[in-house]
């Protein structure tokens, strides 16, 4: 067996390896994107014939044929490992290949469950004669296996398909690793969210951060107030998401075992709220009179939090996921202080003119509110700075630019857990902002306790919408997300060259054109099958 690790081996092993593999003239995988923990692989390979193929369960499998997750995974992973296969193409001779079966068991019956922020995602894979025994503790890991096993499928130039021999042990460095899809300042057609969803799966995402409303539409539909968005989103009509599309996309994502955290941001960022609820923004003056004009959310109103609550009741009864955004970033001042009652609740509550205060008033509010639905509130790291009474806090995303990792550290000595999402801002286009430097993030790269860099849960990539919409998504998204995506998943030491990974990255890259994302190219180059738009 020749280990592979992290595509750096150059050892005469290696070297000879790849003489044999070059003197076959075959095809063969540059490897695994993200790269497993462990994986070593040797050149017995063997073929693979789609009508001699199959998935199947293993006996002692807690999940059985029937497991909505598992059999919608076995009957993708045909298709994306042979794509291209008919049965109108069969051809006679193949029939006398041996047959080979993935046979897949796990240890929980969670097939009609949905994904957890503790979820398991381990897996292990023996690939061999014949088959490929793949183990996993729950069948989202198996999901995870499932890919990786569709990655070491190689063609060679007639076509035919073949598999080396492979052990694998794999499971994900951080448990959280995140895509934020901005449906505000662009509307996102479903379609391209689910087109997303496949995409992230290739690279092991496991959560949708979905930021469904903001300043300039509010897309949501909700039954509560359909005044929010038959008024604020850019369309009645063309430009919202229904409920039913937004469990179409819930449960799209489930069967890729992807979470989908919604973001519901206020105090600030609610200008489309406004528009369909009357007296929930602040009135800004201006000279002491009103302006004609509003700033955010109103804070010192009874009827703000009756709102927040009937909201965010429907809310978190839609959205299974444990996990709800609550945003608190960029909050405008400037109005609340020109509100007179705003000022004059200000001294009631002794703020005196510290309006930090009157923000963590309304944030330690909000938190409440979803705490008693059962929820895990996640905030912009605004609210943790601002925060002097953090006991409320949960989840802090840290998104500024400068040192994040004193950010991170701050917040980790404060006891609370931390998504990483500065270094990963992929909105930007252009040189500076290509792959490898989203693939050079450290995120434990601070001074800290163990303890502390255990409430490092995982980092997120944010794409904000200001110059995105569905024409040009995927080519800003990927592969350079699947650099990040490495990043969390992969063992740190084992992926620490951009020189060593550029190959598999670039080998990834041509399995997304073939699988119809539209990725983008790393440098000159060529695919093998070049995209086709489909």
């Amino acid at each position: 067996m020749y280990a592979f690790g992290s595509r750096g081996n150059t050892g005469p092993n290696f070297n000879l390896l790849l003489l044999i593999i070059s003197q076959l003239g075959l095809h063969t995988v540059e490897g695994v994107w993200p790269l497993p923990q462990a994986l070593a692989s040797s050149a017995e390979r063997y073929s693979l014939n789609p009508q001699a193929f199959d998935f199947a369960y293993g006996k002692r499998s807690a999940a059985q044929q029937g497991c909505s997750v598992l059999d919608a995974a076995f009957k993708r992973y045909f298709t994306l490992i042979f794509q291209d296969y008919t049965s109108a193409n069969d051809v006679l001779q193949l029939s006398e290949d041996k047959p080979f079966t993935v046979e897949v068991s796990v240890d929980h019956d969670d097939c009609e469950s949905y994904p957890k922020e503790d979820s398991s995602e381990k897996y292990n894979m023996r690939v061999s004669a014949g088959q490929a025994l793949l183990n996993a503790e729950t069948v989202w890991g198996a999901v995870r296996g499932l890919e990786t096993f569709s990655q070491l499928v190689y063609q060679d130039d007639s076509g035919s398909y073949f598999v080396n021999k492979t052990e694998i042990d794999d499971f994900p460095r951080f448990q959280f690793r995140g895509i934020l899809l901005d449906t505000s300042r662009h509307y996102l057609p479903v379609q391209a969210i689910l087109k997303t969803l496949d995409a992230m799966a290739y690279s092991k995402f496991n959560v949708l951060h979905w930021h469904i409303v903001d300043d300039p539409s509010f897309p949501y539909q909700s039954y509560t107030f359909p005044d929010l968005s038959s008024k604020g989103a850019f369309h009645p009509v063309t430009h919202i998401y229904t409920q039913s599309e937004v469990r179409r996309v819930i449960s799209f994502a489930r069967l890729w075992g992807i979470r989908v955290l919604p973001e519901f941001d206020s105090p600030g960022h609610t200008k489309s709220w406004g528009k369909g609820q009357s007296n929930l923004l602040t009135p800004c003056y201006r000279g002491g009179t009103p302006s004609g004009t509003f700033g955010p959310i109103n804070p010192v109103l009874p009827s703000t939090y009756q709102f927040m609550e009937r909201l965010f009741k429907e809310v978190s009864s839609l959205f299974p996921d444990s996990y709800i955004h609550l945003g608190g970033d960029e909050v405008d001042f400037s109005c609340w202080r020109s509100n007179p009652t705003v000022r004059s609740f200000m001294q009631k509550m002794r703020f005196g003119v510290d309006f930090t205060k009157l923000q963590a008033f309304y944030m330690e509010n909000i938190v409440n509110i979803t705490s008693a639905l059962n929820k895990t509130s996640v905030v912009w790291q605004d609210v943790f700075d601002y925060h002097k009474r953090r006991s409320s806090l949960s989840v802090v995303e840290v998104w500024r630019e400068g040192c994040y990792l004193c950010e991170v550290r701050k917040v980790t000595k404060a006891g609370l857990r931390v998504i990483l999402a500065s270094p990963w801002y992929l909105d930007q286009a252009g040189p500076k902002h290509n792959w490898a430097r989203y693939y050079s993030v450290w995120p434990l790269a601070f001074k800290g306790s163990e303890e502390q860099k255990k409430l490092v849960i995982g980092g997120e990539v944010c794409m904000w919408g200001e110059y995105v919409d569905a024409t040009n998504l995927a080519p800003r998204l990927w592969p350079r997300a699947s650099a990040a995506a490495e990043r969390l998943w992969s063992d740190e030491k084992q992926t620490s060259s951009v020189a060593k990974a550029f190959p598999r990255l670039q080998d990834f890259r041509c399995m997304l054109l073939r699988r119809g994302i539209q990725a983008e190219p790393l440098t000159i180059g060529h695919c093998q099958h070049e995209y086709l738009g489909v």
